[in-house]
């Protein structure tokens, strides 16, 4: 198969999987319509419930589809493990923890090194509490580091976890941020994709996509048109909002035309877990942000 047709036909398969998990779960979506995307948040924005399997609960009891968890270290696993199979919250994935520090484009090989085994271990443990994914910001340009350098050594470190990956079926996903990478962070706000859909294609992967943070990109182009752009690359989304007043905001009160982006998810066919990634807070606050969620990625 060409890259393009094998990557469509895992993501495809991969979230076909997920909809299972949509199909088995309770009535989340209250305008009774069945929605191709299930709604989650990241673990650590709970903050109510002392234990994970509280906090797990109280999700499920709102309504989320699933949650989020950190690695390297971050949330204890089999606690996670335990307390979602008791509470029946999946836990679709995990958030790198280390790759801002420890970066795979640093000028260190030794530090580079790190990163890889952050990024490992990061795969290993979304495995075993039963997630598909590892979300990774991938290189950060600065002073010391040009974008040539990020990306030929990012895509090289990457390159060596694939087999990893490959082998317990978790994607490494690639998340648009602010990193000074594959965009132009001072730059206009009509900037297109195309260096991010070139990055993913060159790793040329079916364990490599996009997690796409829907709010990180209003600040240098129109987060629809960068979806319609990227397509079957997407595999999760990352659920914010930003706006030139506002800065990241609470969903639907930033920049973003959320109408335009639940067109193009449709033109995509995307299906999958989309997670919110804002500021959290108690159950109610979390009961917040899963019904802006609802009204403004859903248009529930």
């Amino acid at each position: 198969m060409q890259s393009a047709t094998r990557r469509r036909f895992l993501t495809t398969g991969t979230l076909a999987a997920t909809a299972g998990l949509f199909r088995a779960s309770a009535d989340h979506h209250r305008d009774g319509k069945d929605h191709p995307i299930l709604l989650s948040l990241k673990c650590g924005m709970c903050g109510e419930g002392k234990t994970l399997e509280d906090k797990f609960r109280i999700l499920k009891e709102l309504g989320y589809d699933g949650v989020e968890l950190d690695s390297p270290g971050g949330q204890n696993k089999e606690e996670a493990k335990k307390a979602s199979a008791k509470v029946g919250l999946p836990t679709h994935g995990v958030v790198d923890s280390i790759h801002w520090g420890t970066t795979l484009s640093a000028p260190s090989p030794e530090v580079r090194e790190k990163g890889l085994q952050g990024l490992l271990t990061a795969i290993r443990e979304s495995d075993a509490v039963g997630g598909t994914s590892v979300l990774l910001v991938p290189a950060v340009v600065n002073g010391k580091v040009t974008e040539q350098q990020a990306w030929e050594r990012s895509i090289g470190q990457i390159r060596k976890a694939l087999p990893l990956a490959a082998r317990l079926g978790v994607h490494i996903l690639i998340e648009n941020v602010w990193n000074r990478f594959l965009y132009d962070h001072n730059g206009p706000n009509n900037q297109t994709a195309g260096k991010l859909v070139k990055y993913i294609d060159e790793i040329d992967s079916p364990w490599v996509g996009s997690y796409f943070d829907i709010g990180n990109h209003q600040k240098y182009g129109k987060p629809a048109e960068w979806i319609r752009a990227l397509g079957h690359r997407i595999v999760k989304l990352d659920v914010k909002d930003w706006g030139v007043k506002t800065g990241f905001s609470k969903i639907g009160a930033g920049d973003v035309n959320w109408p335009d982006v639940r067109k193009a998810l449709t033109e995509i066919r995307f299906t999958g877990w989309a997670t919110a990634e804002v500021g959290g807070g108690n159950r109610a606050r979390c009961a917040e942000i899963l019904a802006n969620m609802r009204k403004h990625l859903l248009g529930a």
